[in-house]
């Protein structure tokens, strides 16, 4: 099998999005756009690497994005689009020899599996192969002058289609066409491969294909991934653990200042305990002890965050969502209150999804029982997950 090397374009700022960080990073369904983006290659199996060119001064935004993915370094973006995909070429070639490379933009989260497909084995005769949807529309071509437009003609739309990514090629044909074209301002790489007397073929892609430019475009992305995912799940979690000595204790991913500490395996943690219980609930996935044995001294001390990861990374590789996060902390002393903002931007942070999509909060059981004489904290959680039909 031919090498095939994704390079996703992730260099722009987003100006048109209107937005505090560029479009790429931004939260689609409970993930990055870029993530969605990155995993769709990643997840091909014609695909045998990615490499993804971004603008440096977003490097935290980047990291966090794509962490756990397992990719090599960034490669720093140009003034242009075309010099950052340049530099991406010029990257590739220095890791070693590759046969194809798919270009494909970031801003387009929701490519499938059979585009990607059409696109490769097009590559078998030809030198390069595009995504498009040919035109459907009626075409009006405005007339000159001030004022609002007014039609001067009708374009004929017989033979037109609108290019998508991503776009295909035999990397040492476009690696030298970009070299050629280097100081020109070309539309897309088509056009560059055009330049250079490359055939390139048009592969029929979908609508959903499009480019998130505007929040509209981010809303209906949303809209579309949320209606693939129709299987809705409920699982609950619920734990316990005693004080113990300590200067602290560990709800939802945070150290609270306690005049006591929590007894556990782990870190204790009551409150993500029992949230990764409730996604692996929602995934009928066993429980958190089947997947971490507190018999297994690796789990000591560990932190509870890469318990609920793990429960996170199970219904992404599902392809499903979390939806929604729920967690109730049971206990008189310490109070939740002054630290609910912060755990739960923790938990969405750990969760890959909006803190808009987490719910933390706190109560006592009026003194009575085992957390109303202060022996323990106990935490009980609910979650949502959307699962694909």
């Amino acid at each position: 099998m031919p090498t095939c090397i994704a390079l996703i374009v992730a260099g722009g700022s987003g100006q048109r999005f209107g937005a505090e960080r560029p479009k790429q990073y931004l939260a689609l369904a409970g993930k990055p756009v870029l993530r969605r983006t990155v995993e769709a290659f990643l997840h091909h199996p014609q695909v045998t690497a990615v490499r993804v060119v971004i603008d440096p001064s977003w490097r935290e935004a980047y990291e966090t994005a794509v962490a756990g993915l397992g990719l090599p370094g960034p490669v720093a973006g140009g003034a242009s689009r075309q010099d950052s995909v340049r530099n991406g070429l010029e990257a590739i070639a220095a890791d070693g020899p590759a046969d194809l490379v798919l270009i494909h933009d970031a801003a387009r989260p929701l490519v499938d599996a059979g585009t990607i497909d059409r696109v490769i084995g097009a590559l078998d005769t030809m030198a390069g192969a595009i995504a498009a949807v040919p035109v459907a529309d009626t075409l009006k071509r405005a007339g000159a002058g001030a004022g609002p437009a007014v039609v001067a003609d009708t374009v004929d739309r017989e033979g037109l289609w609108r290019a998508q990514t991503p776009q295909g090629f035999r990397f040492p044909d476009i690696l030298a066409a970009h070299r050629a074209a280097a100081g020109l301002s070309l539309t897309d790489d088509a056009a560059v491969a055009e330049r250079a007397g490359l055939a390139v073929a048009l592969v029929p892609a979908k609508e959903e294909n499009f480019k998130v430019t505007t929040p509209d475009d981010l809303a209906r992305a949303e809209r579309s991934l949320m209606s693939a995912l129709w299987d809705v799940r409920t699982g609950s979690g619920f734990d316990v653990h005693r004080f113990t000595d300590g200067s602290f204790v560990t709800l939802c991913g945070l150290q609270v200042p306690h005049d006591q500490g929590l007894e556990g395996h782990s870190d204790a943690d009551v409150g993500l305990h029992a949230l990764t219980d409730a996604i692996l609930g929602a995934l009928a996935d066993g429980d958190i002890g089947s997947h971490f044995p507190p018999s297994d001294p690796k789990w000591r001390g560990a932190d509870s965050a890469k318990f609920l990861r793990h429960a996170a990374d199970l219904v992404a590789a599902r392809g499903g969502v979390i939806a929604h996060a729920d967690v109730t902390i049971i206990c008189e002393r310490p109070k939740v209150g002054p630290h609910r903002a912060a755990m739960t931007e923790r938990i969405a942070q750990i969760l890959g999804i909006g803190p808009g999509r987490v719910s933390v909060k706190a109560t006592t059981t009026e003194q009575l029982g085992f957390t109303g004489r202060r022996e323990g904290i106990a935490a009980q959680a609910v979650a949502t997950v959307r699962l694909p039909g």
